[in-house]
């Protein structure tokens, strides 16, 4: 009763990824996750275009970018996108045990519960960062007072959802201790193999990626985020990895 892999369907030429405007509005936050799909696609040899859109945020069905636009589907966030791929015979994971599954699991939602949740926290309950970056980028396309009412809205709705899991009462200091320690779980399961599973990426190594990498190039008001990330220096080396090896010109 062996489970039969779905024969590969063949990947349409213009998928699309959305995301929010690169350059003036996207935060850090949503650039993390668009990327980690970015890196999940191409270690999978998925072609994607990718639009930046002002409202990528409201044409998405689940309201979370980034999303991606294949056929007549529009799937949104990673682990949707993996399952969406998985269906179409494409999967990084398939040569993992049920013990490794699991473990990968736990790791993807470590990094979804700690890194995602302070790169949250640090853009919209940091007072500075909330005046400074967040509210002016994320309200940038859209004119008074619409701008102000929307960013204000986002910043509420994040504050109630950090509330809602305990988050609320935290120092900065404590969110950077968080990161801290899910960047140590993460070195420690790395140590010298140049992916999470060995010779392979899956897609646990492209979601620490978009998030790492995406923390170390993003400018905030402290660098002290990035600070938290460089002081492992396998995980500094694993980003360039499949920086260099999965979007680094290859034709050059």
């Amino acid at each position: 009763d062996l489970e039969v892999e779905p024969a590969a369907e063949p990947w349409p030429e213009n998928a699309t990824l959305y995301q929010p405007l690169k350059e003036d509005q996207i935060l850090l936050s949503d650039h993390a996750s668009s990327l980690a799909v970015q890196a999940y696609l191409r270690m999978c040899g998925l072609p994607v275009q990718v639009l930046c859109r002002v409202n990528s945020e409201f044409m998405s069905p689940s309201g979370k970018i980034p999303f991606i636009h294949v056929g007549n589907q529009v799937v949104s966030e990673l682990g949707p996108i993996v399952q969406f791929t998985k269906a179409k015979g494409h999967s990084l994971s398939d040569g993992l045990d049920d013990v490794q599954r699991a473990e990968m699991k736990a790791y993807m939602e470590l990094v979804n519960n700690m890194l995602l949740t302070a790169e949250l926290y640090i853009q919209w309950c940091d007072d500075a960062t909330a005046a400074e970056i967040s509210r002016p980028r994320y309200s940038s396309p859209y004119s008074w007072p619409l701008s102000k009412i929307l960013a204000y809205q986002k910043q509420w709705e994040v504050r109630r959802k950090m509330n809602a899991i305990g988050w609320g009462g935290k120092t900065l200091q404590q969110v950077y201790e968080d990161v801290s320690q899910c960047c140590q779980a993460l070195s420690q399961r790395l140590g010298m193999q140049p992916y999470f599973f060995n010779k392979q990426p899956t897609e646990l190594d492209a979601l620490v990626f978009g998030h790492l990498f995406t923390i170390l190039t993003t400018r905030l008001t402290s660098s002290e985020l990035a600070e938290r990330v460089k002081s492992y220096s396998n995980l500094l080396s694993f980003c360039r990895r499949i920086e260099q090896t999965y979007f680094e010109d290859k034709s050059s």
